[in-house]
């Protein structure tokens, strides 16, 4: 995609960001509600609609200065509300909550490599070429969402599945990094040490992905 445009890759990141960033938050919200919090439904916040999620920083400035610098693409969008006190098996619960969110990037990340082998087969260059990239764009942004979150640092969905197995009271030690897990992630990537741990997984899942898409 290098020798696009800023506003061609804008164009093609535009919805597979905010379909990536959207469908976590509300996977995260949809669960909670199955398992006993319906905070978030009672909120409006199980809406597909983007602008019921969008952080002007976490889902527009930061991924469009990161799309503009060619970097390494991530973002967030408004956590939804979910009151851990409510649901039925509150250690359980937390981390299949938590988990909802990277399995939802997961299931966008083959549904975007579908749309890019079924773009090959539009003869009309017109729309296979930016469905192909839309493909390629959202294989790409999911799969770093879902790794990302991951990563077992509060209050990234890693940290709440990590604290989920912890006895009560390490877990509860645990939890209190989270104020700092934001600068945590900031250090990892200033000094490169978030490419050297999701830099293999990343590419692997990646070229498996590509691979279903025939790219």
């Amino acid at each position: 995609m290098e020798e696009l445009t800023f506003a061609q890759r804008f164009a093609i990141w535009i919805l597979p960001v905010l379909f990536a960033i959207t469908l976590h938050e509300v996977a995260h919200g949809w669960v909670a509600k199955m398992l006993g919090d319906n905070t978030a439904a009672r909120l409006g916040r199980l809406s597909l609609n983007p602008l019921h999620h969008v952080d002007p920083v976490g889902t527009l400035l930061v991924p469009g200065v990161l799309l503009a610098l060619g970097g390494f693409i991530f973002g967030w969008a408004k956590p939804v509300p979910v009151d851990f006190g409510k649901l039925r098996r509150p250690k359980r619960d937390m981390a299949l909550v938590a988990v909802a969110g990277p399995a939802a990037n997961f299931l966008m990340a083959i549904a975007w490599a579908l749309i890019a082998r079924l773009s090959s087969a539009v003869d009309f260059d017109y729309v296979s070429v930016p469905l192909g990239l839309m493909g390629i764009a959202g294989i790409v942004i999911n799969i770093v969402l879902m790794l990302l979150n991951l990563l077992p640092i509060p209050p990234l969905d890693g940290g709440r599945i990590a604290a989920s197995f912890l006895p009560p009271k390490l877990a509860m030690k645990f939890s209190q990094i989270e104020p700092y897990g934001f600068f945590i992630l900031l250090a990892l990537i200033a000094t490169g040490g978030l490419s050297m741990i999701l830099g293999f997984p990343i590419h692997l899942m990646q070229r498996l992905l590509f691979g279903f898409a025939g790219l």
